[in-house]
């Protein structure tokens, strides 16, 4: 479908390429442990999934700082577990969190595989709203840095998907016209709209079981790209 149209491919990285939930969960299983947080992982990431995705998208609108995002988060999943716990120990584990999630490297199925296709025939690059600091490191430990051109992210545009200005300048890095490019995301927010307000091709991965739509075409394993292109 894009295979004459497109010469280079964006992906987002979490929860499209890199399992964020899995490498999150090995990590709070971590670092709960080595603190001697009596609280189960498991009950603890119920609680915990819901309100990061909530605090992500008020970080994603500009509405709190990274600080706050990575603090609260914290504070508030404890509160909800009625487990008391200092400030101290909160802004500890958030430090501890940010330093180890990066060591864990875990992917979706297919990942390589898609990208061992993908490579030899397309310029790939990265649009991620994560960290700088941490996303670095996660596709070096993951063994899959040397797939992408360009690794473009939300502190270096100084704005987050979906904002346009994020994936303008992708395409001015990448030195791409929009109708030759392709965004791969698990988002709908961020990554298809986004990417469709500036007129790239999109295609959305989705991993977490969104409904329907009919923006773009959907896929629910990335061995399906090879379907498009």
């Amino acid at each position: 479908m894009f295979k004459h149209l497109v010469t280079d491919i964006f992906f987002d990285l979490d929860h499209t390429l890199w399992d964020f939930e899995k490498n999150s969960a090995l990590t709070f299983q971590k670092i709960l442990s080595e603190n001697s947080v009596s609280v189960e992982p498991n009950d603890f990431l119920k609680v915990y999934i819901p309100i990061n995705f909530e605090f992500w998208k008020l970080y994603r609108e500009g509405k709190i700082t990274k600080n706050e995002l990575r603090f609260q988060r914290l504070k508030i999943t404890f509160d909800t577990l009625g487990y008391s716990m200092s400030n101290e120990l909160i802004h500890i584990l958030s430090d501890q969190y940010i330093e180890h999630l990066s060591s864990y490297n875990h992917l979706f199925p297919n990942t390589t595989e898609v990208l061992d296709y993908l490579k030899p025939n397309y310029k790939l690059h990265i649009i991620t709203n994560g960290f700088e600091e941490i996303q670095h490191k996660k596709l070096r430990s993951a063994n899959i840095h040397n797939y992408f051109e360009h690794i473009i992210n939300s502190e270096m545009a100084g704005v987050k998907k979906p904002d346009p200005i994020i994936f303008k300048l992708a395409l001015e890095m990448a030195n791409v016209l929009p109708q030759n490019s392709l965004m791969i995301g698990d988002s709908l927010e961020a990554d298809i709209l986004g990417a469709k307000s500036v007129g790239l091709h999109t295609l959305h991965f989705n991993a977490n079981n969104e409904p329907k739509h009919e923006y773009c075409h959907m896929i629910h394993d990335l061995s399906e790209i090879k379907s498009y292109l």
